[in-house]
Order: C-alpha cells, then structure tokens, then sequence
C-alpha cells in the first residue's frame, strides 16, 4: 500500500502528473462517449468549469503555470496498451465487448483537444469547445486536477510529520464509517468519489478500504482505472450531459419536450436493452416521469441525483405500480450529497420496497473536514458542464433549483414546456 504522506510530500518537487491515464475517469463518460460517437459525431459541444462555491477562490490558491502543465501533460497522453486490451476484452455488465471496434480504433488515437484558461475575480474560467465525444473527455480530468491542485497547496506548508498525522486521522475517519455501513443487511454501494476526490492515490486508497471493510456489499468504482488496477467491476451508465445536449439541439418546443425521451431510446438502441437506468430529474421527474412511454417502464431502475431523496425513490414506485410493474423487483441508486447516517436512513426506509443501491462521492473520497486550521480541505461544490451545443445555450432544471443552470430566459422557457412549476430549494452539500 502506497505511504500516502511521503508522497504527497513529493509533490512539492517539480510537476509530479495528477492524471496519468485517459481512463482515470469515470465509466459513464466512455459509455456516453462511445453513444455519442455513433449517434451525434457532429454535435459542437462548449464545456465550462463552474464553482458553485465562490468563497474558494481558486485562482489565489493555485498557480496557474502549474495548472498549465497539469493539463498539458493530459493532453498528451493516450491509451497504453494495457489500457486498451482491459477495454476491448473486459466483460463489463455481464456483457463482452461492450466498447464496439470503430470506436475503440478511434479511441486508441484520440489526444484531448486545446483547452481555454484564464483568470477573473479570483476564479479560474476553464472552458473546452469542439467536437462533442472530444470535448466531453475533459470534465472529469479537469475537475480532478483542480481539486488535488487545491488540496496540495493548501497542504504546501506542512511538514512530513504532519502529513503522517493528517493521513492517519482520515484513514480512522473513513474507516469509522465503514464500520457503520457494515452493520446494514443487504447493502450495496459503490465509489462514484473521482470528480470530486481529494486525490487520486486517497481515492484508491478509500476503494481498497471499502474492498476491505465491506467485502461484497461493496459493488465496485465509477473509476475506470482503478476498477482496471484492483479487480473490480467498472460501474456507472449515463448522466445530465445527453439529455442536456439533446434538449439544446431541439428545433422546436415539440422536439424540445421529446429529447429527454429521445435519448433513451437511442441508448437502449446502444446498448441493446443493457444498462437501463433512468435518470429523470434533469427537467424534473415529475413530469418526466408522468409523460414517459410505457416502454420506459420496463427498465431495470432511476438513479436519483437531485431534491429530496425519499421524495424521489416514493415518486418512483408510485410510477412502476401505475404502469402495472413490480417495484420489489426494481432498482434505486441514490447518489446525492450522500454521507453515511443518510445511507443508513434511506437503506432502512425503502428496504423491502425496492432494490436499494448507493452511489458514494464526494464524502466518500474527500472528506478531510475538521482536520485541517481553518478547515481548509473541506470539499466544495465544483463542476464542469455543457453550456452550449451548436452555438445553442444548455438548460438544467433538476428536482433542486440551487443545481439549475442556463439563462433565465432558456430556463423559463424550458419550465414552460416541461411543465415544472414551484420547487423546493435544498442546500448543495457537494
């Protein structure tokens, strides 16, 4: 096991790369990425870094040559062999080859394209544009190297013995609450931990821990390299990106009201029927849900990712029994802002009622809280999003108007032909 300490002390030598694979990313992008290879080649995508919490002004905290040369060696690598044998051979869902050949040939010979970089207001504005299964290969890496980037400076000035102390609090802090997921029956529960991770040796790190701690309650990782490097099962489906993109490239409000659907219906055709989870909040799952074809219905499960929790996994069963399925048979992947007292209560209250499983992120992976003066590697919300596709702002609504973005006039547009009325705000906790 690597002496974290000793290595992060390293770090304060020259670059020392925090992204060293194209697959140290999450699985979900290179299965979106693939779909969005065959079916929208030419979709022109911008994506944008957005910091949702302005109080951490990055660009005080982080040199910006540094951050250059952390994305200039990303746009430099490329599939190692391994990489791409472990892709084009790996059974994946149950299912051989799930990366078809024309796109892993491409996949084998693609580099990042360029990247825009400047600073304004003491944050950094970090924007990517170009072809949409290019471009969409950033968000991941970008947001992990700033938040590790972040994380070394604000441990720059600690010394070896400390790092020591640091690490080993956070270790007995993780392992604390593995210790209060174990005692849960029938748990399942992933690492969805790399956007927002502390770093990625802490990220594998925590995998080995819950590999350890949790045996086979623990499913597996949405990191593709460390699901590679410790023989576990790469997890993860489709995200806000498709349904976002879609909707922008609609010609009219009809379309518009169809392109969530649409999106679907083209990945059910991707993956013939596999992968089957519905994530129904990106304008609102209420309506999402009570428009939805009756096809949808059959899928294997929702992943619910914004609003209340408890409100969403109800609004679903509520669905699945008036389109006469069975919701003991169905799964339910929460994936929220989740922390280990709220597992345990929504394990408790929907055990029995469906099939429960947990997607663990940022709380999982950085959760340095209280351990540092001034808690300054407490974790923060930050992403990088599509904000425009073929010149065409993108909208998000979620079931929580603190994550919604788009401009104003977009989004009351989009509330207007999706029929979302009066929501309730929720705090962001990452």
């Amino acid at each position: 096991m690597v002496d974290i300490a000793t290595r992060v002390w390293n770090h304060k030598w020259k670059i020392d790369p925090i992204v060293r694979s194209l697959i140290d990313n999450d699985f979900y992008k290179l299965l979106m990425c693939q779909s969005i290879f065959r079916n929208r080649p030419d979709a022109h995508v911008t994506f944008s870094l957005i910091n949702r919490s302005s109080s951490v002004r990055l660009a005080d905290l982080i040199d910006e040559g540094e951050l250059r040369e952390q994305l200039d060696h990303i746009q430099s690598l490329s599939l190692s062999r391994g990489e791409s044998t472990f892709l084009r051979g790996n059974t994946f869902y149950g299912k051989r080859q799930m990366f078809r050949p024309d796109f892993m040939e491409w996949f084998e010979n693609m580099r990042l394209p360029d990247y825009h970089l400047e600073k304004r207001d003491g944050q950094y504005e970090l924007t990517f544009e170009g072809k949409w299964h290019e471009v969409m290969l950033w968000e991941i890496p970008a947001l992990a190297v700033l938040m590790e980037l972040r994380g070394r400076a604000v441990l720059h000035d600690m010394r070896k013995f400390e790092l020591q102390v640091l690490y080993a609090r956070a270790m007995t802090k993780l392992w604390e609450k593995i210790d209060h997921l174990r005692t849960l029956p029938d748990l399942r529960i992933a690492d969805f931990g790399t956007r927002r991770r502390h770093s990625y040796l802490w990220q594998d790190w925590c995998v080995q821990a819950m590999v350890e701690g949790l045996g086979d309650k623990f499913v597996g990782t949405s990191n593709c390299l460390i699901a590679m490097k410790r023989d576990l099962e790469a997890i993860g489906t489709n995200a806000h990106e498709l349904p976002m993109v879609f909707s922008a490239l609609a010609d009219s409000d009809g379309e518009l009201r169809q392109a969530p659907y649409k999106v679907l219906a083209d990945w059910h055709e991707e993956h013939e029927g596999n992968l089957r989870i519905i994530l129904p909040d990106t304008y609102g799952t209420e309506g999402f849900l009570q428009r939805a074809p009756d096809w949808l219905a059959g899928w294997t499960g929702i992943r619910i990712d914004s609003g209340d929790p408890a409100k969403g996994a109800d609004t679903a069963i509520r669905w699945w029994k008036e389109r006469g399925e069975d919701p003991t048979k169905k799964l339910v992947i929460f994936s929220d802002g989740l922390d280990t007292d709220k597992i345990a209560e929504l394990h408790t209250q929907f055990a029995g009622r469906v099939r429960v499983s947990f997607g663990w992120g940022t709380l999982l992976t950085n959760d340095f809280r209280g351990l540092t003066p001034d808690d300054g590697l407490a974790p923060f919300s930050m992403v990088c999003k599509a904000i425009k596709a073929n010149g065409k702002p993108t909208v998000k609504l979620s079931d929580n108007p603190n994550k919604a973005m788009g401009p104003a006039s977009e989004i009351e547009r989009y509330k207007r032909v999706f029929g979302v009325g009066q929501q309730d705000e929720m705090e962001v906790i990452v």
